[in-house]
């Protein structure tokens, strides 16, 4: 144990850290709060369908932390919902590189390259996000998805290269109903 011929100025050290300490965790807690309200305020906006606002905050946000995960994931999306696929994949993509830790970026990924029928691709980026995640079900979901348009391709290639196959058509008929959205019910 040590013991101080002076007790006074190791209490007053004390008190010195403890303030240097609770200023530091002050300091980070509003910048955190500030995070939090800029990204929900991104997001508000997107739901908002205010894509050009929103792109532009998140935009002014990423200038001061390029770095940040979320706010480019944000970015990303706000890109994808624009239209602009090529920079919405260069975003995620970037994203999953520095952080291949995150399944989202991945399951975005995946979601532009179905919707580009490349089925291929978007089954390796689901595969990552579940990796990745084993819990995320919206990618299990998606992956499920996938695999069935890719089922289909294959009933259908079948059919093309044996016009004889007596399986194929009901199997590629069951895919399709499965893939196809309910019809919606008339309203009165």
């Amino acid at each position: 144990m040590l013991l101080s011929a002076n007790p006074k100025p190791m209490s007053s050290l004390v008190r010195v850290l403890a303030a240097v300490l609770l200023a530091g965790t002050a300091a980070l807690a509003v910048a955190q709060t500030t995070q939090s309200s800029e990204y929900d305020n991104v997001s508000r906006m997107v739901r908002a369908g205010q894509l050009d606002v929103a792109q532009a905050k998140a935009e002014q946000y990423l200038a001061a932390n390029p770095k940040d995960p979320q706010m480019r994931f944000l970015k990303g999306v706000i890109q994808q919902q624009r239209g602009q696929a090529d920079e919405a994949l260069a975003t995620f993509t970037q994203l999953t590189q520095d952080y291949p830790e995150l399944p989202e970026p991945y399951n975005n990924l995946a979601v532009i390259h179905a919707a580009q029928n490349q089925y291929d691709k978007a089954r390796i980026a689901l595969e990552m996000a579940v990796r990745t995640n084993p819990n995320y079900a919206t990618a299990h979901e998606n992956l499920g998805d996938v695999y069935a348009r890719l089922a289909a391709q294959s009933y259908g290639k079948a059919l093309q290269l044996d016009g004889g196959n007596t399986t194929a058509p009901a199997k590629l008929k069951a895919v399709n109903a499965m893939l196809t959205p309910p019809a919606k019910k008339a309203t009165r």
